[in-house]
């Protein structure tokens, strides 16, 4: 007996002018069922999900989307504006990526949710406030009353998410459609809002369709898992299935896209590169009230952080949003103000800014996003070779393009390989090659240390491997010192030595990986670890033979 289905998709195509984004795609959902769509960057799964709702309003669409909705079979491609105006948020409802752009500025999200509500359920303004309420408590917002009143910058990433969550199945839709649910999120509030997840689609049994380019996700929440390719759908069936036995290359080089530990200890050494004593980090604030007119209070970023970083080693600085590891890199570079002291490369930070020069040079920075940190009006010579003019000033214009020449080299990037590099824009490159980019101009001046604020996050699974595996062979070559943020326990157990937790501006522990990842003593420490095992075991078992 074949299974009833919620959604048939069948030969969807989609076009933006001349350029087709998405071949002839089938798939279907069964009512309750819950189907990932897994690829990466650019493969075509957001716009599959989006065309749903027809929420691509340049595009051409073709094919079949089948919906069973409450008054029988529709297409949602063919579909009337106002008829399918209907299904939206009623029975086909989305939540987005980032709940901070998806979520009005000028509302609170009670009323937010409330306005839903009343459109599609014409309820009174009081008993849709009084179930908008409801809501936020059923998605474990504390204090929803008074968190019902708040605007969407008023709350934590965490609780926006669960806001929009509750927006979306306040009409109890019977298909959701889940656009990175997570990817924003760091990875206690990622394992807290799957269960969320999985827990309201088990009791109001409605369908789901994931899309996602995280693997451990689909591992601990899909039923079935289609793989898109370029505009295709590659491989797809059940999740254990496939993940036990992939058969198309690609679904191969995603599961294969783990970070793998690659680290060689440094030889014994009583050089140190970086060394913080009681560094200490704190910003103002206003005061409420009358103080407020008077002075500023102070709000403490970083309380008392001691550590240090040899030649050839990794220290991982790991902690959730606000939890001071990115004001402490700030700090180890020499960009806020610090109490304490922070010596690099034996020298140590002072007021002098002249004196610093010499600082500067020795520690560089990799930022989290290439494409923000990579000037979109200066080519890549000029990029790579800007810090040669401030440091190397002796330089003349032929060394100053071998030397840009040499570190392009050594990140994978030649002319050979990219005609007419050197002339060329940040745009006109691939998230994981703007990457490599500016890990370049950090290494065309011999520095000391890389300071690696979360290097890896903003970019596909697979380019992640490529670009660790790049920064532990530098590492290996060079000897580097690297002080690498994160909130990713797998990044850190592939890159580091050492490691640090980090909290409220504390740090909780320290020690090697080994000794802080393998038996955690702090509660907290315990839960960032905890969360990343469940995928370890996720992974485990849907690779086991």
């Amino acid at each position: 007996m074949t299974q009833p289905l919620l959604l048939n998709v069948k030969q969807l195509q989609i076009a933006f002018g001349e350029n087709t984004v998405v071949h002839g795609v089938d798939f279907t959902i069964a009512p309750g069922e819950k189907l990932a769509l897994v690829g990466e960057s650019g493969s075509g799964k957001t716009v599959t999900a989006l065309s749903l709702l027809r929420l691509l309003p340049d595009a051409r669409l073709g094919g079949q989307a089948l919906f069973q909705s409450r008054e029988g079979w529709v297409d949602l491609v063919s579909l009337p504006e106002r008829s399918l105006r209907g299904l939206r948020g009623q029975e086909i409802a989305m939540i987005f990526q980032e709940p901070m752009t998806a979520l009005n500025p000028l509302f609170s999200v009670g009323e937010q949710i409330a306005e839903v509500l009343q459109l599609k359920q014409a309820l009174l303004r009081g008993e849709a406030w009084a179930h908008a309420v409801r809501l936020l408590g059923d998605t474990g917002i504390p204090e929803p009353e008074r968190r019902a009143q708040a605007f969407p910058h008023q709350l934590s990433g965490g609780q926006r998410q669960r806001a929009m969550i509750a927006m979306a199945l306040a009409c109890k839709p019977a298909l959701l459609l889940a656009d990175e649910p997570t990817t924003a999120l760091d990875v206690t509030l990622r394992s807290q809002i799957l269960e969320l997840l999985s827990d309201l689609q088990r009791k109001n049994g409605m369908a789901v369709l994931l899309i996602t380019h995280d693997l451990n996700l689909v591992r601990r929440f899909a039923d079935r898992v289609a793989v898109m390719e370029s505009g295709h759908i590659v491989e797809q069936g059940a999740v254990a299935e496939l993940f036990a036995r992939p058969r198309h290359p690609y679904t191969q080089r995603l599961l294969d896209s783990r970070p793998a530990r690659d680290v060689v200890e440094p030889a014994p050494t009583q050089a140190v590169v970086l060394r913080g004593e009681g560094v200490r980090v704190t910003y103002p604030v206003p005061r409420s009230g009358i103080q407020g007119w008077f002075r500023k209070g102070r709000f403490v970023a970083v309380q008392g952080a001691d550590f240090q970083v040899a030649p050839g080693q990794t220290l991982g600085v790991v902690g959730e949003s606000g939890s001071g590891k990115s004001t402490l890199a700030l700090a180890a570079l020499g960009l806020v103000p610090f109490e304490g002291r922070l010596a690099v490369a034996g020298g140590a930070w002072g007021r002098d800014t002249r004196g610093n020069l010499a600082l500067r040079r020795a520690v560089q920075v990799v930022f989290q996003d290439p494409f923000s940190s990579l000037s979109p009006r200066m080519t890549v010579e000029d990029i790579v070779g800007e810090g040669l003019k401030v440091h190397v000033r002796q330089l003349s214009e032929v060394e100053r393009r071998a030397r840009v020449l040499e570190a392009l080299d050594s990140v994978g990037m030649t002319p050979a390989r990219f005609p007419g590099l050197l002339q060329r824009y940040p745009h006109e490159f691939s998230g994981g090659q703007r990457q490599r980019l500016a890990i370049a101009r950090a290494l065309v001046v011999d520095p000391q240390l890389l300071v690696l604020d979360e290097p890896t996050s903003a970019l596909d699974v697979t380019i992640q491997k490529q670009v660790l595996q790049l920064l532990q062979r530098l590492q290996r070559e060079r000897g580097l010192a690297y002080l690498l943020i994160t909130h990713d326990v797998d990044v850190v157990r592939a890159m580091a030595h050492q490691v640090i937790v980090m909290k409220d501006g504390e740090i909780l522990e320290s020690g090697s990986v080994d000794a802080v990842l393998g038996a955690p003593r702090h509660a907290y420490t315990q839960a960032l670890v905890a969360a990343a095992a469940l995928s370890d075991r996720a992974f485990q078992a849907s690779s086991a033979p």
